[in-house]
């Protein structure tokens, strides 16, 4: 009797850890009982059997500085999990996202294990920045899963073999949620403006974003006292977006996890720091601003490789800023404050604004199938064909 399929499943932040979740339960459904999981992850991927051997927290880094501060513990952790991947001699390995972080582990199997697939789950954005990694990636993988279709032609030209996957993002059913409810349950009226703040999920963005918002929204309070404000606490950094909130010297209704999806459908508009956020919010029909700050050594050391006309994803398939970025120096809390006044006051604006998102969310694939039931069935692929 054959032992199970064993496959390692590496990621390293909170979108990694959803996707590999996604993953590990989609392989299951296909395999059932012949199929092992091992790996690291978060709390997602450790409900669907995969026990990490650390915890991810320490490797959610952003930014050149900020990565040359963590070098010291991503290296340790870069060999934690080789030494995993050598010890349980998997039949393949998935490395989802965290380039910085997977490039290394690849780099490193690659050597270690000469023999066994390594595929990756989502490319680096080289249509926004660093176009280059598309051949380091070629030469230290088997197989790429991208996400988009404007993905593939980067990674298929220096010769590796692509399949899309799509998003899961475009797949997120909000038909359960309660906008109606989310307001009555704070006492916001149906008809009340209500911005929603989104500031992120990692430490260093809301330790930079934060104070921008903050000074954004008391701009708009003080020309509209009416206004309801509602901030999302993204559960990996949820203590310390509330710990900052509370000194905030208006009222703030806290938003869990749980309940994210009724905020948005339940906002007018949203303030967003840039990220997968912005797909969600286009999907429940919120018209929005996004910002993003880098630490300034870090914008310095990045801005040349910036070479993408967009930071945001609908933006990028429709080649059109149909939501406002505001990046880096233009992320003042006078303009962030200008740009979501702008939008509250026009209703017009933003049904325009919501519908054009909603046109460029189907530019991205919007329509098709489960991305972890199409990336179950590219692994199982790649391991046939290697085995071949």
């Amino acid at each position: 009797m054959s032992r199970p399929l064993k496959i390692m499943l590496v990621a390293a932040e909170a979108s990694g850890d959803a996707l590999g979740a996604g993953l590990a339960r989609a392989l299951r459904n296909t395999l059932g009982s012949d199929v092992a999981f091992v790996g690291v992850g978060g709390p997602r991927m450790a409900t669907e059997g995969v026990a990490s051997p650390f915890n991810i927290a320490d490797l959610s880094v952003l930014g050149w500085l900020e990565g040359l501060k963590a070098y010291g513990v991503v290296r340790r952790r870069v060999a934690d999990t080789v030494a995993l991947a050598v010890r349980e001699r998997p039949d393949a390995v998935v490395l989802i996202d965290s380039w910085g972080f997977t490039i290394r582990v690849a780099k490193a199997l690659k050597v270690a294990l000469p023999g066994v697939p390594l595929i990756k789950y989502v490319g680096p954005q080289v249509w926004a920045s660093r176009p280059g990694r598309a051949k380091t990636l070629a030469s230290s993988v088997d197989h790429l899963l991208a996400l988009y279709a404007f993905d593939a032609p980067w990674f298929e030209t220096e010769g590796l073999p692509t399949t899309v996957v799509g998003s899961q993002a475009l797949h997120v059913d909000m038909s359960g949620a309660d906008p109606a409810g989310f307001r009555a349950a704070r006492g916001i009226a149906p008809d009340a403006p209500l911005l929603l703040v989104l500031p992120g999920s990692r430490p260093s963005e809301i330790r930079l974003m934060t104070p921008v918002y903050e000074d954004a929204v008391a701009r708009l309070k003080r020309g509209d006292p009416m206004l309801e404000v509602a901030v999302v606490a993204a559960g990996t950094v949820a203590g310390d977006v509330t710990a900052r909130v509370a000194g905030w010297p208006f009222r703030v209704n806290l938003v869990a996890e749980a309940e994210k999806y009724d905020a948005m459908r339940a906002a007018t508009v949203a303030l967003a720091t840039s990220g997968t956020v912005s797909t969600e919010l286009a999907l429940a029909g919120a018209p929005m601003v996004i910002a993003y700050r880098f630490q300034p050594l870090s914008y310095a050391i990045m801005k040349p490789f910036f070479t993408g006309k967009y930071a945001t994803l609908f933006n990028h398939a429709a080649d059109a800023e149909i939501a406002r970025e505001l990046i880096q120096n233009d992320a003042t809390p006078q303009t962030v404050a200008s740009e979501v006044g702008r939008l509250l006051a026009d209703p017009e604006a933003r049904a325009d604004q919501a519908a054009r998102q909603t046109a460029a969310l189907d530019l991205m694939g919007r329509e098709g199938r489960d991305p972890s039931e199409i990336a179950a069935e590219a692994v199982l692929r790649v391991i046939a064909t290697k085995r071949r």
